[in-house]
């Protein structure tokens, strides 16, 4: 699939399909290592975009203080979900069936017009998801102070959780297509206090799955991020 033509920057887009948290890290950090591999050679994919729903999981990142503990994590894995700890900033979140998962890798400083630092690259993801969220007719859709995506400012509708290795990103965005809302209710989502969660589904009142989001989302991200993507 080519939805672009005379950009800037190269990226493979990869669907996993529906794979393991764990799985899916494992695959994330193949794909670091070969950028970092390939990124002196000149005509080579400057990045890849890897596209998956999960396996129910709760992960927290390096921010985490709560839910550290044996007890909470006995806790979470007794709701049927699987619980890790990772690298990627922020505090806890859910990830499931029904939210897409996008995970960008690729150099920063190879990005053209001009290298991107970690928080440009932030908002430049937020972005791209708040324009998606427009397309489908989703209204007063914006940032707050917190990072990620919200309706009204109350309502998060997508999460953001980036790391950084040698100037190579990993981790990424998870955006709540018609994910099981039940999940939040167990956990502090990012740590914020009465934070509520909703979905593309519960905004529109129909159901949107995350293989309807994809592609406006890869179209949204190859304007923003003056990128060519290819399929594979």
């Amino acid at each position: 699939m080519h939805l672009s033509r005379n950009l800037h920057n190269s990226f493979k887009l990869i669907n996993l399909g529906r794979l393991s948290y764990s799985d899916a890290l494992a695959e994330q950090r193949r794909y670091v290592e070969e950028v970092k591999t390939k990124r002196e050679l000149s005509g080579s994919e400057r990045g890849y975009l890897l596209a998956v729903e999960h396996n129910p999981v709760y992960t927290i990142g390096i921010r985490t203080k709560m839910y550290d503990s044996e007890e909470d994590e006995k806790k979470l894995r007794n709701l049927g979900a699987e619980f890790h700890r990772t690298s990627r900033g922020g505090l806890i979140t859910f990830h499931g069936p029904g939210q897409l998962v996008v995970y960008p890798i690729f150099d920063l400083r190879s990005i053209s017009p001009k290298p991107l630092g970690v928080r440009k690259y932030v908002d430049n993801l937020e972005q791209v998801i708040i324009d998606t969220a427009t397309e489908f007719g989703i209204s007063r859709v914006g940032r707050t102070e917190n990072t990620g995506v919200w309706v009204d400012g109350t309502r998060k509708i997508a999460a953001i959780g980036v790391a950084v290795s040698h100037s190579v990103s990993y981790h990424g965005i998870a955006i709540n297509a018609n994910v099981d809302l039940k999940w939040f209710d167990h956990i502090v989502a990012c740590g914020i206090e009465g934070v509520e969660t909703t979905s593309f589904s519960k905004e529109l009142h129909k159901n949107i799955s995350p293989s309807h989001i994809l592609p406006p989302l890869v179209q949204h991200f190859s304007r923003i991020f003056n990128a060519q993507l290819h399929q594979i």
